[in-house]
């Protein structure tokens, strides 16, 4: 028991201590000053990872003395406070906060993968889908962007299933490449193959009609076919294994029914995997 208690303060204090840095103390000048804006928020994120729902996440901190002291809580925020603490948690912040820890691990990567996974909209699980006969046709899509040595994730961004993952491309360098030593090479699948694909990216080509006419496309299928026998495009997996960790611990489906709100689980998660890795 006190072994699962001192890893639970750990992960709160590391929680808060980022939450402090990256966001300020309240949200609004003339909010009631219950509680900080840091302290809601680190609720939310543990919340998540501890794959708790609401009400559970107020029931576990009315048990967890010691963790409310380590977030200096007077009071015990209720379900629908740390709900609303959640719809404010924008994107912006999201950004923020993944900034602030990453500055602080400080990764140097030579192979930076790129992946992107679908989450679940409902809660149905698979066997119900199946004996109702529903099809699913849309998914929470996210998509990350990991380092091949330190395994943490650089960069992430979010869609629907409708997304296509070359869109994404452009955001996931631009965020990865501070993080990135000179030469660094970046390794994704064939989904990730459109306008967006820079020189040098390790990305095969689609062969459209079954063939390679540009010579261009011929010249990346030819880098990945040399990337594969090197091992470098095999490090791809890695970001296979985070998305496939981020589901088994937190989840394969995400728990917000509006859409703008859907959009934004597949980076806290993210952000959620960094802090607990």
């Amino acid at each position: 028991m006190a072994k699962h208690e001192s890893r639970y303060l750990r992960v709160a204090r590391l929680t808060y201590r980022l939450t402090q840095q990256g966001l300020p103390l309240y949200r609004h000048a003339k909010s009631p000053h219950r509680y900080t804006w840091p302290q809601l928020v680190a609720c939310v994120l543990m919340m998540f990872h501890l794959r708790l729902s609401y009400r559970d996440m107020e029931e576990w901190l009315l048990v967890s003395d010691s963790v409310c002291q380590v977030l200096g809580l007077q009071d015990i925020p209720d379900h629908s406070t740390l709900c609303r603490a959640f719809h404010k948690l924008t994107l912006a912040k999201l950004r923020i906060l993944e900034r602030h820890l990453l500055d602080q691990l400080q990764p140097v990567e030579e192979i930076i993968a790129v992946d992107s996974t679908g989450f679940r909209p409902d809660q149905a699980s698979a066997y119900y889908d199946l004996r109702c006969g529903k099809s699913r046709r849309e998914w929470i899509k996210g998509a990350y962007a990991v380092g091949a040595s330190s395994q943490l994730i650089l960069a992430s961004r979010q869609g629907v299933d409708r997304t296509n993952d070359g869109a994404l491309l452009n955001g996931l360098r631009r965020e990865a490449r501070q993080y990135a030593q000179a030469g660094w090479l970046l390794v994704a699948d064939a989904g990730f193959d459109g306008k967006h694909v820079q020189e040098g990216d390790v990305i095969p080509p689609i062969r459209r009609h079954g063939q390679l006419v540009a010579p261009d496309r011929r010249a990346r299928a030819d880098l990945v076919s040399q990337a594969r026998l090197d091992g470098a495009y095999g490090q791809r997996w890695k970001c296979e294994t985070v998305n496939s960790v981020i589901k088994r611990k937190f989840g394969d489906a995400v728990r917000s029914r509006k859409r703008s709100w859907q959009q934004r689980e597949p980076i806290v998660r993210g952000l959620v995997y960094n802090l607990y890795t």
